[in-house]
């Protein structure tokens, strides 16, 4: 091998290394057209991961796709206020997230929307359908405390899958993730309560894909409720999960499985307090 050649091959090899995005399958972007059914994730607090979901969604709107946006960031009793805001104000996003998500005692007290606004613009400038996917904080702790009937009526449960039984390796994945994310610093007995309102909130946005999937739909959640083996998918029915993708938007180093989305985004992680931090305070 020439010299020449070698410089060119170490080149590509450090240019790989450096780039802050890494797909599992680089052809996922062409999907996202016509009545295609999208999961893609993020995680919160993450700037460039949303600018790299940003970036992908709207490559696709310009080149045609004209998707429902289904959003966890808006909790699903504010969708009248989303389609109130975008009638009298219908090219400002702040005025949909002023009405829709209202601060402080909603759940928008917890989101930046710094980061989701370009979302809420992009829909707005295609005209594309907003929809408010996320079960309210309060109605997730009413599942967990008293269980689906609290918030769901029987016909409810039946459309959402919440009259059957969870398979126990499902319930018990959900629960280590949940113990996971909350730094091993939750009581064991708590966990199968907040598994309940985890399922409750994915039936719920797997409800609002089936409601648009011959549209074309994406859901913008976290990467925990896009995954395919734990998240909203595994709510779809074996249809329309066969025609779902899921896109993962991870940080390097994430502890989270690449094979459980069908592609993975990788950006760096944004600097942030160590999350365990808080429970060791608390513990202390």
């Amino acid at each position: 091998m020439t010299l020449t050649r070698m410089a060119t091959l170490l080149l590509a090899v450090i240019a790989s290394a450096c780039t802050t995005t890494v797909a599992v399958r680089n052809d996922w972007q062409s999907r996202l057209q016509d009545s295609a059914v999208a999961l893609l994730g993020e995680v919160h607090d993450n700037p460039e991961l949303h600018r790299l979901r940003l970036e992908a969604l709207r490559r696709a709107v310009v080149a045609g796709w004209r998707p429902v946006i289904a959003m966890e960031q808006f909790d699903r009793e504010h969708q009248a206020d989303i389609d109130r805001a975008r009638r009298e104000k219908p090219d400002d996003p702040q005025h949909v997230i002023d009405l829709a998500a209202p601060a402080p005692t909603g759940s928008a007290a917890g989101w930046n929307w710094d980061l989701y606004r370009p979302v809420v613009a992009l829909a707005l400038e295609y005209d594309l359908p907003l929809i408010a996917a996320n079960l309210s904080r309060s109605d997730a702790e009413k599942v967990a405390h008293d269980g689906y009937a609290a918030v769901f009526d029987s016909t409810a449960r039946t459309t959402l899958g919440l009259d059957q039984a969870i398979a126990p390796d499902w319930e018990a994945a959900q629960e280590r993730e949940i113990e996971t994310g909350h730094c091993h610093a939750l009581p064991k007995e708590i966990l199968p309560a907040l598994a309940r309102a985890q399922f409750a909130r994915d039936a719920v946005m797997a409800a609002i894909l089936r409601a648009h999937a011959t549209d074309g739909v994406v859901l913008l959640a976290g990467n925990g409720h896009v995954r395919r083996d734990i998240g909203v998918p595994r709510w779809l029915g074996p249809a329309l999960q066969a025609r779902a993708l899921s896109v993962g938007y991870l940080e390097k180093g994430d502890a989270m499985p690449a094979t459980a989305f069908d592609a993975v985004v990788y950006g760096p992680p944004a600097p942030r307090t160590p999350p365990c931090a808080q429970f060791e305070k608390r513990k202390r």
